[in-house]
């Protein structure tokens, strides 16, 4: 597993720097050196490595949602209103209803088979967009206008109310039928993430303030509390969850609400920290790419992704209906919502793992779409947000 480790860091932030050079975003050296050195390429990776390597992924979203709240300005979110809950799911559904069109016509699939691909494929990226919307906020474009924050926040949420769509249309194939009491869940997971994630944030906000400890002791605490949410949700077998890793970014916010210069602080640290956390999160999503699938699809499936990409931009461009974003501004948070990796990473396997007839199909368009979209959506945002936002 050492030996793992020094590869994904040395070869990862080699690749990473490398692509920084040529002006690429340093993620697609990072999911090449994956590629590369996954059980698909070289096989370089302890076989150890690799059976947690959902677990290291989601310890580096943790961090990089954690760093999202403690930097998040809530009064522009306030100000933006109704555009912010509209990009919770609004594109998401627009994705998913080019897909039910298009897919059965292109790919031969059943409405429902295109469900499930669409409800794979619909997820945003937060391991993509969240870093470069804290980075937006770090050095205060478009904040002004709520830009990074509307991003920011739709992305975490957008991602529940998918994997709740997938869960659902997955029982549908199997035969159990549409639980309305799994879309109730929807709003009801969302919600009690902000409450629990804000009242952990206040109370360790008042912990922090009665007892002075140092601030590595404070991250330390934090993620500790961050990997029992996550399990807590994992363990939940009732009709109503909650969502952890909203909660986790409420912390955050709850944090810095309550001491805002111990937020700043810390938010530097959990800076630091997703230094390697982001090699290790793109060089294992990379890792499980099977780039032998992608032979086995045409131009069909290569029309479906962008489509979809299009239906989803038009969801984004009718949640922005009556803002006073200005049409750059339009356009960028259109192209910002389109990166694909880590939950089409998670989840596009599953139906081909439950036996689907369209499971190979499934897998295989999400392979296709991470390595498209996830360099594509990373290399708009960093080319185009210095010139279409105001500092």
């Amino acid at each position: 597993m050492l030996l793992s480790i020094a590869l994904i860091l040395i070869l990862g932030m080699f690749m990473g720097w490398l692509c920084q050079k040529i002006k690429l975003p340093s993620l697609l050296g990072m999911l090449i050196t994956g590629i590369v050195l996954g059980p698909y390429g070289l096989n370089l990776l302890d076989g150890s490595i690799l059976g947690i390597s959902a677990d290291l992924r989601k310890i580096a979203l943790i961090i990089i949602l954690t760093r999202a709240g403690l930097g998040l300005d809530i009064s522009g979110l306030k100000k933006i209103g109704r555009p912010a809950v509209l990009m919770c799911f609004v594109p998401a559904s627009f994705e998913l209803i080019g897909m039910i069109l298009l897919a059965p016509k292109l790919m031969g699939l059943t409405t429902l088979e295109a469900a499930i691909m669409g409800a794979v494929l619909a997820a945003v990226s937060p391991a993509v967009v969240v870093p470069r919307m804290v980075k937006l906020m770090d050095e205060g474009y478009g904040v002004k206008e709520g830009i990074p924050q509307l991003i920011l926040a739709g992305a975490s949420v957008d991602d529940v109310y998918v994997i709740v769509l997938f869960s659902t249309f997955v029982g549908m194939m199997q035969g159990e039928g549409a639980s309305v009491l799994k879309f109730v869940n929807i709003p009801i997971s969302i919600f009690l993430g902000i409450a629990i994630g804000l009242v952990l944030g206040v109370l360790l906000a008042h912990y922090f303030k009665k007892v002075h400890i140092r601030d590595t002791s404070k991250l330390l605490i934090i993620l500790s509390i961050s990997f029992l949410l996550v399990v807590l949700e994992d363990k939940l077998t009732t009709a109503i969850t909650f969502s952890s890793l909203i909660a986790i970014m409420f912390i955050g916010v709850g944090l810095q609400k309550r001491r805002e210069v111990v937020a700043k602080r810390l938010s530097a640290k959990y800076g630091k920290l997703w230094v390697a956390a982001e090699v290790f999160l793109f060089v294992l999503v990379g890792a499980t790419v099977n780039i032998s699938y992608l032979g086995k699809v045409g131009a069909k499936a290569l029309l479906v992704i962008v489509g979809a990409l299009v239906f989803r931009m038009l969801g984004v461009f009718v949640c922005l209906l009556g803002t006073s974003l200005k049409r750059k501004e339009r356009l960028f948070a259109m192209l910002a919502y389109t990166p694909k990796a880590t939950v089409q990473a998670a989840i596009g396997g599953i139906p081909l793992a439950l036996g689907f007839a369209c499971g190979d199909t499934v897998l295989t368009v999400a392979v296709l779409a991470i390595v498209i979209t996830a360099p594509l959506g990373a290399f708009a945002i960093d080319l185009s947000y210095k010139k279409w936002l105001s500092r």
